[in-house]
């Protein structure tokens, strides 16, 4: 029954809303009164006040900002049905990888996300998207040398602004599918009620390609899905300074682990030496859930924004037990789940004309349990199997893990044309390590001429490893069998320390016509990385002692009348030498070669491209766009890459008015539109399980009503 629970909650919601709204029409009169829409009007006056103050708060101050909003999400192939990692695909400088995951600038994750400029707590990275392109108005990508205010994961920040019943007031009930058996039904509902606006919605996914195929096949075998998701914002005014803001949002998996057929058994079960591999049942299930509670004040010149937070999120990998043996000699059952707490606070000050002054803390409580059992075969010496009778080996922990950031900056304008943003960060972290750093940052803005802008920047980063993904397990209890580790090494997983560079430039061509081009240099200590080792498809973390990553892109945009375009491309170079933590993951062979050499990292992808055209003519939309990628790293030591790729996507939707409230939308996908069969993995390199394939081409049809 869990897996009902969300999709329960959203239609609740929605039909206690429903009725709230229809209640009183049996005696209303046929228009609202003016005193009705007097508040209404004010309401939503207010609202979009304080968001524009919110904005103001945090800003990004000379750091790469990329922004798309309800159009480009609207052209972008699936619209707002498609998954939130294909929608930050169009952003530049983003690889596409294996399991949903998204490489910036060279990097692998280490994103962090903002919801209406609250930070979200992490979870544990599984298969399904806990986000939703559908419930966002705009969605922004910023990065580079990001100002003192953002800290911990400092790749890039996601920050969604969402739509809300202020400006979303309505409904809407949309049926998307169409190939690898997809149905998605979802349904979304905003308004005002007195002070309060509100937006909720719900949605159910199930289709047969959850996981990427790792054939070329255009169906894989044994990759059904079924997801559930719900999200709901609501903001209450207190008074013309004040409001309170309440996100929340639930999330529920099942993925079957697809299955490739024609594999050769390598051990003896119970007398049992023979199995297909297409018959394997090996599953996972993920949950995730969050709320936050947000305070706004505006006060002259004083704004601030205090939230609190608190966030649930675990992933359980069910392996098929007897294939898993004869295959591997192992099949390990892998129950992760991670319970955050937290408060955060940002304010700003402006002191006069040349100066604004923002700090703020944050801080959060994490306890992150990892469960195991795990069926082994005994060996000898060599590594030869001895018996055929499976011992099971239980192995569970869980860690306590504290968070502590403070910063302060101050937004310096000596002239209009240029913007001097100073300060810093202290922050602090107690988990498997005790560490601390203070971190300078500096931006610089100059705007020489109307439409011409550049931007420079220095930002010292400390980036500590996940706790939900830093290995807890005991390397000596598997010694003596197939899961004995050839490295018995295991130091502790450290912070990342890092200086950051960035410079860069925007252009405006013409009304509605925009050039960037930007530079990044990334020279870091204790590299964290992340990868699958192992057959439980779930993720671990490990340093590199150095690392470098640089690289640049350059994006344009045009927007005018119903047409809208966009190109972006990237470059990158990415690598690292020596592991210096969780050794016991890795082959003695390749351990050695990385200790003495310099290596590419498994999310290095020298080149990334995406594009798109999309026209507006009356009820009428078309487009059409493309992603690209040079082919992330593959082999020993990932000393090889993979072929590079490229696939088209197309899109034709028409809306029919039907009233002044209500009308229908029809949408036509197609996806890959030429089948392009390409690789994402090969099943080698490090960290890398097995070979990965992009979706084949699909056909996917929408009908929404808006009400």
């Amino acid at each position: 029954m869990k897996k009902f629970l969300i999709a329960s909650v959203a239609v609740s919601l929605l039909r206690n809303i429903a009725l709230a709204q229809d209640a009183p029409s049996a005696s209303a009169s046929p228009s609202p009164s003016p005193a009705g829409t007097e508040e209404t009007e004010r309401v939503i006056v207010q609202s979009q006040e304080m968001d524009i103050t919110r904005e103001q708060i945090v800003p990004s101050l000379g750091a790469t900002r990329y922004t798309v909003g309800p159009d480009r999400l609207d052209s972008q192939a699936e619209g707002e049905n498609a998954p939130f990692n294909q929608t930050l695909l169009r952003f530049p400088g983003v690889a596409q990888d294996s399991f949903g995951q998204l490489h910036v600038r060279g990097e692998h994750a280490n994103l962090q996300y903002r919801i209406d400029d609250v930070l979200l707590p992490e979870s544990i990275p599984g298969f399904g998207q806990v986000l939703e392109t559908r419930f966002a108005d705009n969605i922004s990508l910023i990065t580079g040398a990001l100002p003192a205010q953002f800290g911990f994961r400092n790749t890039g920040v996601i920050d969604i602004h969402t739509k809300n019943g202020a400006v979303f007031q309505q409904g809407d009930a949309t049926v998307y599918g169409g190939s690898f058996d997809t149905i998605s039904p979802s349904l979304e509902y905003g308004g005002v009620a007195g002070k309060m606006n509100y937006y909720v919605t719900g949605s159910y996914l199930h289709d047969g390609i959850g996981i990427e195929n790792p054939t070329g096949t255009a169906n894989p075998i044994h990759d059904d899905t079924d997801q559930y998701r719900m999200f709901g914002y609501s903001s209450y005014i207190l008074d013309d300074t004040s409001r309170f803001v309440l996100l929340t949002s639930g999330y529920h998996g099942d993925f079957e682990i697809p299955n490739t057929p024609g594999l050769t058994p390598q051990f003896t079960d119970m007398g049992r030496s023979k199995f297909n591999s297409a018959a394997l049942d090996e599953t996972q299930v993920e949950q995730d859930a969050y709320a936050i509670l947000a305070y706004q004040k505006k006060a002259g010149d004083f704004n601030m924004q205090a939230s609190v937070f608190t966030l649930y999120s675990s992933v359980l990998f069910r392996p098929d037990n007897t294939g898993d043996l004869i295959f591997n000699g192992v099949a390990s059952r892998v129950d992760r789940d991670i319970f955050s707490n937290g408060i955060a606070l940002d304010a700003s000050y402006k002191l006069n004309d040349q100066h604004t002054l923002r700090g703020g803390f944050f801080f959060t409580e994490q306890h992150a349990t990892v469960g195991t059992s795990t069926l082994v075969f005994p060996v000898d010496a060599d590594g030869n199997q001895t018996s055929d009778i499976p011992l099971r080996i239980v192995d569970n922990s869980g860690k306590y893990g504290y968070l502590y950031g403070f910063y302060l900056q101050d937004e310096y304008k000596p002239f209009e044309q240029l913007t001097i943003n100073f300060g810093g960060r202290f922050d602090i972290v107690d988990a498997f390590a005790h560490e601390n750093q203070l971190s300078p940052r500096i931006n610089i803005v100059w705007e020489p001429l109307k439409g011409t802008t550049f931007h420079a920047g220095y930002a010292r980063y400390f980036t500590p490893p996940p706790l939900e993904n830093v290995e807890q397990g005991t390397v000596s209890k598997f010694n003596g069998t197939t899961n004995e580790s050839a490295i018995q090494k295991d130091a502790v997983t450290k912070s990342e320390r890092a200086h950051y560079f960035d410079a860069g430039m925007t252009q405006q061509i013409a009304k509605g016509f925009n050039v960037g081009i930007d530079g990044f240099y990334k020279s870091a200590h204790s590299v964290l990385d992340e990868g699958q080792f192992g057959e439980a498809l779930i993720l671990s973390s490990f340093n590199y002692k150095r690392g470098e990553i640089y690289g640049g892109e350059f994006t344009a945009n045009y927007n005018s009348g119903g047409f809208v375009a966009y190109l972006n491309a990237a470059y990158e170079w990415a690598r690292g030498t020596n592991v210096s933590s969780a050794q016991f993951l890795f082959d003695p062979d390749e351990f050695a070669y990385i200790k003495k050499n310099w290596v590419f990292l498994d999310h290095d992808q020298r080149f990334t491209g995406s594009a798109g055209i999309s026209y507006t003519w009356n009820d009428w939309s078309a487009g059409i766009d493309g992603l690209y990628g040079n082919g992330l790293r593959q082999g020993f030591a990932n000393t090889q890459k993979l072929s590079p790729y490229e696939t088209f996507n197309v899109n034709l939707s028409r809306r029919i008015q039907i009233t002044a409230k209500t009308a229908i939308k029809i949408r036509f996908d197609v996806v890959n539109l030429f089948d392009k069969i390409y690789q994402l993995r090969s099943g080698s390199g490090i960290g890398v399980g097995a070979p990965q394939f992009g979706q084949r081409r699909g056909f996917y049809g929408t009908v929404a009503y808006d009400f």
